[in-house]
């Protein structure tokens, strides 16, 4: 996957999503970042459908360009733990959808229909599960009590007057500059400073939401069972990066401290909070009653809960940090650099076995797995890698037999499909496309939303001798990842086919009306799929 792009700055990115992509950019800014102009919808309050709506599209986009780090395992536990805290929150009626972003800066966000982005940065400064929870749930609380929605509506009364300055900053630095570079450099800035209006604008509004996301979401840490304490050791550990990181750009503050300012007094409150939540003792398996004050007072609902952590956050921890390092070379010399100053921990071992993989370094993997396996045996991050190292360094037979093991106990492990049929896949041929049909197909209702998931899908039809489904699940990822015009285009292709049954047309013709509204309204704002826009330039 690339690493962040240019044109979308991370702190810029993330007021982006604050605002639920309200029209906030120039005109030139708002084609590079595809993000379609929210105007028509002001002055109304937007439905939860239409928050939905923008919600999903905001990820599209964010996957288009690279900004996301799709990788199932990590999406299973980041789900899992952001379903856990949204059912113990104010609203758990309201649907979320948690994605992790590739970059390294301590940083997350919200934005309308649910919709939470949390930075690998942020993970790897954590310490424990329990202080990522408690982000979580300050931006569940973002979304419950409507700041998000809120913010929206501020954003749309605020674009006309700073876009029409924008607008006229930028020609008078056009004018001043007299052309060539100069004038380059003297819209940049022009546009910067603008941006930056904007931005301190947002930063101003949302600030005034923060205490009351960092109450409920203390409560919500602690209905879930996770410790209320977190939230206030993770801003601690934000206020000492500020501290350590001033000065240079590279060692700028994390962006998440930008529209979540970390003082002494918010800390001071977030600690005297958790001490007056009242914790019930309890643990794995065992049952508590639910708090929610939705449910009516006479109705008593016993829920199971788990206590703390998942145990899965060192092997997240670590798997993020090899997948978000800018190469799986420069993920590997960071293991050597931490061997030096003492013994890898487990945990980093299986970090640098999954950056050995992603170098293709499959037997140097094993042997680094192999040390890990009596002490974790049946743990299924440490089973899944070792089975798919087995598969690169050639030991097809022995990749199988791991596999088909981790599939017997776990038959719903997305994570456990997706690779395994990807590895099938790759032998290229008709029976191993068959047997990763075999393990894909009962995840299609749950895993269809999941680009990585359809990608994989499409593969395996398209080896099995199945072109029809496979061209279907190949514009899904299209459309998912943000390509809503290449999924059209090979629908309406896939759809001049002379033998597709009556079954097969009315899926295509059916998704076709779904996207072309989409796909429209983006022609509509000017806004071009990339592989289209070189061909019109004549790139």
């Amino acid at each position: 996957m690339p690493r962040t792009p240019a044109p979308l700055r991370p702190a810029l990115l993330a007021i982006a999503c604050v605002v639920g992509l309200a029209g906030l950019t120039s005109p030139s800014l708002a084609q590079e970042g595809r993000l379609p102009d929210m105007g028509s919808s002001a002055g109304r309050v937007l439905s939860p459908v239409e928050q939905q709506g923008y919600g999903a599209m905001m990820l599209s986009q964010l996957r288009h360009y690279g900004y996301t780090l799709e990788d199932p395992l990590i999406a299973q536990w980041l789900q899992g733990m952001g379903q856990r805290l949204g059912a113990a929150s104010d609203r758990p009626e309201q649907p979320f959808t948690f994605f992790m972003m590739r970059d390294r800066q301590i940083n997350a966000f919200a934005t309308l229909g649910g919709y939470v982005g949390m930075n690998a940065g942020l993970v790897l400064a954590a310490e424990s599960e329990d202080e990522v929870a408690g982000v979580l749930g300050h931006e569940i609380a973002h979304v419950t009590q409507t700041h998000v929605l809120r913010a929206v509506e501020r954003a749309q009364r605020d674009s006309i007057p700073i876009l029409l300055g924008m607008l006229g900053a930028i020609l008078v630095a056009q004018k001043a500059g007299g052309g060539g570079n100069s004038s380059g450099n003297a819209t940049m800035a022009a546009v910067m400073g603008a941006q930056g209006l904007m931005v301190q604008r947002q930063i101003d509004y949302t600030r005034s939401n923060e205490s009351e996301a960092d109450r409920l979401g203390i409560r919500t840490l602690a209905r879930s069972g996770y410790d209320p304490k977190a939230m206030a050791v993770m801003f601690e550990r934000m206020q000492a990066a500020t501290r350590v990181n001033r000065g240079s750009e590279e060692n700028r503050a994390p962006d998440y401290l930008l529209t979540h300012p970390v003082t002494t007094v918010r800390i001071a409150e977030a600690k005297e909070r958790a001490s007056r939540v009242e914790v019930t003792p309890f643990s794995k398996g065992a049952f508590a009653r639910s708090d929610n004050p939705l449910l009516p007072g006479n109705l008593q609902v016993e829920i199971a809960r788990t206590g703390g952590g998942t145990g899965e956050f060192d092997w997240a921890r670590e798997r993020l940090r090899a997948l978000s390092a800018n190469t799986p070379k420069a993920a590997i010399a960071e293991y050597e650099q931490f061997g030096r100053h003492g013994k890898l921990t487990d945990a980093q071992r299986y970090g640098l076995a999954v950056a050995q993989l992603q170098d293709g370094q499959g037997a140097a993997a094993q042997m680094t797995l192999a040390p890990l396996l009596p002490a974790h045996s049946g743990d299924r991050w440490i089973q899944l890698a070792m089975a798919e190292a087995h598969a690169r360094a050639g030991d097809r037979a022995g990749a199988d037999e791991r596999f088909a093991q981790l599939h017997a106990r776990l038959p719903n492990d997305r994570a456990v499909a997706i690779t395994w049929a990807k590895l099938l896949s790759e032998r290229n041929n008709a029976e191993a496309g068959r047997k990763a049909l075999d393990i894909l197909r009962p995840l299609l209702g749950s895993a269809g939303t999941d680009p990585s998931f359809q990608q994989v899908f499409a593969r395996a039809n398209e080896i099995a001798g199945d072109p029809v489904r496979a061209g279907e699940a190949y514009a899904e990822a299209e459309y998912l990842n943000g390509n809503p015009e290449r999924a059209l285009l090979q629908l309406n292709t896939l759809r001049k086919r002379p033998d597709l049954d009556y079954y097969a047309r009315a899926r295509i013709d059916a998704r076709i009306a779904a996207i072309t509204p989409t796909v429209e309204e983006l022609r509509r704002q000017g806004i071009r799929d990339m592989d289209e826009e070189r061909q019109a330039r004549g790139n």
